[in-house]
């Protein structure tokens, strides 16, 4: 005897999908970061690209007196006395060219249009590309000009709050934050919790950074970490505080934001519109005192304490 097909009663789930519009995002890039040390620094702008750093030249010569109502008529004499060589930062650029095939964005823009967000993408990898090179630059990075002087290491291996407040004493004028891993950042919060001190919070532009003496520690995924080490810097920034500033250039053809430009660089012959992204950029150090940096922190200890952190 045949089989009778069974009856459906209702419209089912996949056919009625097919009438409905299905909500879309913009595509989400997983690389994105807050980037936070581009908000915090000062941003110089530096018109001719070029950025000169003039520094006093052997400041203890300067010669000043206290004197007593009799040797008023003794007065030392004295100048100050600038470098000769002062070092010059010249703007760098990270730049690409982001390439758009008219076919597509004339046919595929809606609801999201195109070459927008080809180019929002595009320019939040070069952010992020920026916030590496203001860290790992062999030339003008963070860590490329930390004075030797400037450079510690820890006392145990992981990051204590002895060794933070040894970072303390090298950046004591003004020090406006840690810059760390976020694996840092825990390995000292587990220290410092440890030894019954667990750090405070502090919220900035609506996130919570824990606090040591007071001072942020500001995460960024930039900072290196190899072989289970990592680095734990200290600065103090603006120009006024004879800090750490960052540079850019203002005034670019086609800006969108300080140092960044989009420009059309037109349509080829196999219909693809091409965009020409740079975002002029450096970093400058004015005094050396401005910036200390903690090396060789171990932050893989997560197993040393595993009946208080299982």
């Amino acid at each position: 005897m045949a089989k009778t097909a069974p009856t459906q009663s209702a419209l089912g789930d996949n056919a009625a999908r097919q009438l409905a519009n299905a909500t879309k995002t913009v595509p989400q890039l997983s690389i994105i970061t807050p980037r936070w040390l581009t908000h915090l620094l000062q941003w110089v702008p530096v018109e001719a690209g070029i950025y000169r750093v003039n520094q006093v030249r052997n400041p203890e010569s300067i010669k000043v007196t206290c004197t007593s109502r009799e040797e008023e008529n003794q007065l030392p004499r004295t100048f100050v006395d600038y470098e000769e060589n002062p070092r010059e930062h010249y703007l760098n650029a990270v730049s690409t060219v982001l390439d758009v095939h008219t076919r597509i964005s004339d046919l595929y823009s809606s609801p999201h249009d195109q070459i927008k967000e080809q180019l929002r993408l595009t320019i939040e990898t070069i952010k992020e590309n920026q916030e590496s090179e203001l860290i790992n630059n062999p030339d003008y990075g963070l860590l490329a000009q930390v004075d030797e002087e400037q450079r510690i290491f820890p006392l145990t291996g992981a990051p204590t709050p002895d060794d933070l407040d040894e970072l303390l004493t090298r950046v004591w004028k003004e020090p406006a934050f840690f810059l760390a891993h976020p694996l840092a950042i825990a390995a000292f919060g587990r220290e410092a919790t440890r030894r019954g001190t667990p750090p405070p919070t502090v919220s900035l532009f609506g996130s919570q950074f824990i606090t040591w003496r007071g001072i942020p520690l500001i995460p960024s995924n930039k900072v290196p970490v190899a072989d289970g080490k990592s680095k734990i810097i200290l600065l103090r920034v603006g120009d006024k505080r004879q800090g750490v500033v960052g540079l850019y250039q203002p005034g670019l053809a086609g800006e969108q934001s300080p140092g960044l430009s989009v420009r059309f660089m037109g349509i080829n012959n196999q219909a693809i519109a091409s965009y020409l992204i740079s975002l002029y950029c450096s970093l400058a150090v004015l005094t050396p005192d401005a910036l200390a940096v903690l090396d060789d922190v171990e932050v893989n200890k997560y197993h040393d304490y595993p009946d208080t952190y299982r």
